[in-house]
């Protein structure tokens, strides 16, 4: 029997709902949709007792099931509506939306995402790769150039800003030798790799081990090497000035070179030394040869240093070389942190490396996206790292239905990515370790670092 309700105009009947076929089974959660959903059923109207003296006491009391709360029909009508625009599931579409849980196990395999990335994508074209590199290395001399001509000092900021950003871009181009994206060509790859990486003093085949065992181990508490979280162990005993110098800004921005030397908090090791745990026995050789060709662009910077005076080095090489390493390290930072949502770490069997992948976060950087050979396409690069940087772009596109949720949208950025800066501070702020158990963890806040009085 239909419910029925009183109106200003008399007992209407309730609209009839008809919920929308659904394609997987949902449990039913009483929703917050006016009175149709009061936690209780209903209660009796009843009107007062009326007696009358010929034809005896009657109980002329009117049973109507009524909620207990009795909407006026301007109010029944906005109900109406919103039953009307989304078949009365607007609501409970909306709590499913806010129920996502991005450590839950996805419902496609990596295979899915790889089919949906159309095959010209992972085409390597070597001429085109070297084309990037002639552009950028002729911008780096092009720059230091003009600024060693000019040298004016209104012009210098400008150019230490510029000719760092161009590090960073050499960087990325000896980034993707490193993971075979530059071409099929090992021969080519390592040679472009060393001449690009050591001309900004990164040792090449180093970094490219411990690089291939970040991808190998992304989103993995303890086996992941860049950027992985501490767990509270460990940070519970670092000194006063390691994490003083890892939580507050800008210091952590300025961690690169000494990582190269002796790595993360938790770990040993050095991507200089061929005996390091970050290394086997065959990889040795190649480690000496990425030593010896950093220290030769040392030295090379040394006897610059003793032939145009170590104040020009250092304004033309110097202090380019030092927003290089903060580039470096905003970017593969917030790749792995500063979301809105707090995102998971993994241990154990609940690892994989597709459930690590879908952690890392895209970013967007306005007119440095191009710059930088759209580094900021992320999620794609770490789980296929072989896809050349000029497909990224497609290739995201291609993927994203079916990512679906585990696919974070980065925000627009304006011409330059200042935005990123409050992503950084907040994630310094709250990302300080996680648990020492369990095998899906989340980042944990430590209430007695007060990261933000130092920030002020």
């Amino acid at each position: 029997m239909a419910s029925w309700i009183l109106s200003e105009c008399g007992l209407k009947p309730l609209p009839q709902v008809f919920h929308r076929p659904r394609a997987r089974p949902i449990s039913y959660k009483p929703s917050k949709i006016g009175f149709l959903h009061s936690d209780k059923a209903g209660t009796d109207l009843k009107f007062p007792s009326i007696t009358t003296g010929g034809l005896g006491d009657r109980n002329w009391g009117l049973k109507v099931s009524v909620p207990l709360r009795v909407p006026s029909i301007e109010g029944e009508e906005q109900n109406q509506e919103r039953f009307n625009g989304v078949n009365g599931f607007k609501e409970e579409e909306e709590k499913e939306e806010l129920e996502f849980n991005p450590g839950s196990p996805p419902p496609f395999k990596l295979a899915d995402i790889r089919a949906a990335i159309p095959k010209h994508c992972w085409v390597k074209n070597p001429w085109r790769s070297m084309s990037y590199v002639v552009r950028d290395v002729a911008v780096v001399f092009g720059l230091a150039v003009a600024a060693a001509y000019v040298n004016q000092w209104f012009v210098w900021p400008l150019y230490w800003a510029a000719q760092g950003t161009m590090f960073w871009a050499l960087f990325v181009l000896g980034h993707d030798c490193g993971h075979g994206s530059f071409s099929n060509n090992p021969k080519l790859n390592s040679v472009v790799g060393h001449l690009l990486h050591s001309s900004i003093l990164v040792p090449y085949h180093g970094w490219r081990i411990s690089h291939r065992t970040h991808h190998q181990n992304h989103g993995h508490v303890e086996n992941d090497e860049s950027w992985h979280p501490l767990s509270e162990r460990i940070y519970k005993n670092l000194d006063v000035i390691t994490r003083t110098l890892r939580f507050t800004v800008p210091f952590p921005m300025l961690a690169y070179p000494f990582y190269l030397w002796n790595r993360s908090p938790g770990k040993t090791g050095s991507h200089f030394d061929p005996n390091s745990d970050l290394f086997v026995p065959n990889e040795r050789k190649d480690v000496i040869t990425s030593t010896i060709c950093w220290t030769a662009m040392a030295a090379l910077l040394v006897g610059l240093s003793f032939v145009m005076g170590p104040v020009q080095v250092l304004k033309l090489y110097g202090i380019p070389y030092w927003v290089f390493v903060m580039w470096l390290d905003l970017v593969t930072y917030l790749h792995h942190h500063g979301h809105e949502e707090n995102l998971p770490w993994y241990r154990g069997k609940e690892w994989s490396y597709l459930r690590g992948g879908l952690t890392t976060l895209d970013r967007d950087y306005g007119l440095i996206n191009n710059i930088h050979h759209d580094i900021g396409t992320h999620v794609i690069h770490h789980l296929f790292p072989q896809i050349p940087h000029y497909n990224l772009i497609e290739a995201t596109e291609a993927a994203k239905p079916v990512l679906g949720k585990y696919y974070r949208e980065p925000k627009k950025s304006g011409p330059l990515p200042f935005h990123l800066i409050g992503n950084l501070i907040r994630s310094l702020k709250r990302d300080h370790f996680v648990s020492d158990s369990g095998d899906v963890v989340y980042y944990q806040t430590d209430p007695k670092l007060d990261v933000s009085s130092k920030l002020n």
